[in-house]
């Protein structure tokens, strides 16, 4: 599976997955604020959290790799 990437400049206000969690599509993984909005990051489909590339607080931008995720 490709990289989870940023849909948008900002900061990494919450990590919601761990590696070795398992998601599913519509699950939250990343929340990215961006001009005083919160922009959730959400899994299109189903697999296993392999890698988490950024941390909070930290500052991304957009096509940035967040995460890897496995297939199921």
């Amino acid at each position: 599976m490709p990289p989870v990437l940023a849909t948008i400049n900002g900061v990494v206000l919450k990590v919601a997955v761990a590696p070795g969690d398992r998601v599913a599509p519509g699950d939250e993984l990343v929340v990215v604020e961006s001009m005083k909005m919160e922009i959730p990051v959400v899994a299109e489909a189903t697999g296993r959290v392999e890698a988490v590339l950024c941390a909070e607080g930290e500052t991304v931008r957009e096509g940035e790799p967040l995460l890897l995720i496995g297939g199921a």
